[in-house]
């Protein structure tokens, strides 16, 4: 089992108001799915834009660790390390 690690969560702009107007929350957790669990607690508005009611990430939404997309990676399951810093990035579409 992986060790909880202290991570930076940047938050976009857009999501910012749902954590108090932090644009980077400092978190401790082993996984990705830990970390969404943690910011749940922390920051439940948060959460419900991040995280559908399955617990899955929203659909419009991009989750990167470093430089690595969660689907790269082994999604949630993602384990983490210390200093890493996951994003959250909006889907960008139009035409």
């Amino acid at each position: 089992m992986a060790q909880a690690v202290r991570v930076i969560v940047y938050v976009p702009r857009e999501l910012r108001k749902e954590c108090g107007g932090a644009s980077t929350l400092a978190l401790t957790a082993a996984t990705v799915r830990e970390l969404l669990c943690e910011v749940e607690r922390c920051h439940p508005p948060l959460y419900r834009c991040i995280c559908d009611e399955t617990g899955a990430v929203r659909r419009h939404l991009n989750v990167f660790v470093n430089s690595m997309h969660l689907r790269d990676r082994q999604g949630l399951d993602t384990v983490l390390a210390p200093g890493d810093e996951v994003v959250i990035i909006p889907a960008v579409s139009g035409g």
